[in-house]
């Protein structure tokens, strides 16, 4: 019998990700590594929440800028569930500047500029939990066991 350590991320492509009709690529790799989406919505992101989504950046000279971006159009949100989940993919999505994120990567093989990556990823679980919040009420996530679980885990 599985013991359920399932994890939950939020994951996001962001509207440049749209845009490019990468949406199916992002979500077939997180699929095909054997992560779950509980939840996916497709919306223009208002810019209140933009800017609590991104409240630890608040004070940076990239803020304004930042929000305004992914406020341009629409972007996709995802809770996503697995082992080890945020760490995961992270890892998928690559480091957050495209020049140093490795081939194989979504940054590293679909990317070339910072401000224009593509998709984010929350980087720790409380961080997790509030965007997931943020963009989701509770009764719109799905959790259910993936018919290949037992292949997945031990």
């Amino acid at each position: 019998m599985l013991v359920n350590l399932m994890e939950r991320t939020y994951v996001m492509v962001k509207p440049d990700g749209v845009q490019r009709c990468l949406v199916g690529e992002i979500v077939s790799r997180i699929e095909k590594k054997g992560l779950k989406i509980a939840a996916l919505r497709m919306n223009v992101m208002t810019e209140a929440a933009a800017k609590e989504h991104y409240k630890e950046h608040s004070e940076r000279p990239f803020f304004g800028p930042l929000v305004s971006f992914v406020t341009s159009g629409p972007s996709v949100s995802m809770v996503i569930e697995g082992n080890n989940a945020i760490k995961i993919m992270r890892a998928i999505n690559g480091a957050t500047n495209p020049v140093d994120a490795l081939p194989g990567t979504i940054r590293g093989d679909l990317t070339v500029d910072m401000g224009r990556n593509v998709v984010h990823a929350s980087d720790a679980p409380e961080s997790a939990e509030r965007e997931i919040a943020l963009h989701f009420e509770e009764s719109e996530i799905s959790g259910y066991p993936r018919a290949d679980d037992e292949w997945l885990y031990e």
